[in-house]
């Protein structure tokens, strides 16, 4: 996979603004099964002048949608953001409609940008790891410590996996074993939780089902791809403790 910047040197990253700056990656997707979804994607360190010339430092919600065929490359972003550290803006929503332009003529479809003030609280939910017993429908469920590895660089990826259905029970040892299977894998977040998804539907045959991946920041950004069964999704963006 050949990628702008990912898993080489980029020396200096204060660039002057441009869209060039962005990179794409294509999905992953199996196309037998459909599902609903979204990424969200929380940069924690955008920064730009106000009209009077002054810094503003804010956090950004960047909210990506599962049907586009690519997605942003994680390292371009962030290369992106930084270049506005010394562009002027009237207010904040001017910047945030250019980045929702960029991004959006990038991967060919719509992409949303607010600021975010607050973070919504993790959802109460019941640890798996280590556990050996059936988990009954309508409860949340969490397993910390999921590692994948960076396709690109051979990097660590580390999460906090969360999983939600109103219709089927959950063998937590059965589905430890599938999250650990991931733990020498080569793949980006995205493309982890689809198949995590794909899974739980074909081989658990879960008919409702709702899972996310909260993965640490890197850079100042961190990516949380959400799958589901139904087009009202069960989480929000919310931030996990580690994050």
């Amino acid at each position: 996979m050949k990628t702008k910047y990912l898993g080489k040197k980029t020396g200096s990253q204060t660039s002057d603004y441009s869209p060039d700056l962005l990179d794409s990656v294509h999905r992953s997707q199996n196309k037998k099964f459909h599902f609903y979804g979204v990424d969200y994607w929380n940069a924690y360190e955008f920064s730009f002048l106000d009209s009077s010339n002054q810094p503003v430092l804010e956090s950004i919600e960047i909210k990506i949608p599962l049907d586009s065929s690519h997605t942003v490359e994680s390292k371009s972003l962030k290369i992106y953001l930084a270049s506005f550290y010394k562009r002027k803006f009237k207010n904040s929503i001017n910047a945030y409609k250019l980045i929702e332009r960029d991004l959006s003529s990038l991967i060919n479809s719509r992409v949303v940008v607010r600021k975010k003030v607050k973070y919504d609280m993790p959802p109460k939910s019941i640890l798996i790891n280590g556990l050996n017993k059936t988990i009954k429908k309508n409860t949340v469920v969490r397993y910390k410590g999921f590692r994948s590895i960076c396709p690109v660089t051979s990097q660590p990826d580390w999460a906090n996996i969360y999983l939600h259905s109103t219709t089927n029970n959950l063998d937590s040892k059965k589905f430890i074993k599938v999250l650990k299977s991931f733990r020498e894998r080569g793949d980006f977040h995205e493309t982890c939780i689809d198949s995590i998804f794909i899974t739980l539907i074909n081989d658990f045959k879960f008919d409702d089902l709702t899972l996310c991946g909260r993965f640490l920041r890197r850079g100042g950004i961190d990516i949380n791809p959400i799958r589901s069964t139904k087009k009202k999704i069960f989480f929000k963006n919310f931030r996990d403790f580690n994050q």
